[in-house]
């Protein structure tokens, strides 16, 4: 089964294709592959330094929190 999906390109980003197909020899299908898998890591790359910052927004205590109420 092969999922068909339709998208635009703005008329700058066709140029650009074109002129990078000619520079680096490579044909469009391989450029795009590259280009959002570069997309899907910065992405992810992204998403989990979000989460890591959120999950340190819950964790972060400085000295005097952490210890606040504690009697040794």
């Amino acid at each position: 089964m092969s999922d068909e999906i339709h998208f635009t390109l703005k008329s700058d980003m066709i140029e650009e294709l074109k002129l990078f197909k000619e520079l680096l020899h490579k044909d469009y299908d391989t450029m795009l592959h590259e280009a959002l898998e570069l997309y899907f890591d910065a992405v992810r790359k992204r998403m989990l330094e979000k989460n890591f910052e959120d999950e340190n927004m819950e964790t972060n205590l400085d000295f005097d929190e952490f210890w606040d109420g504690v009697d040794l």
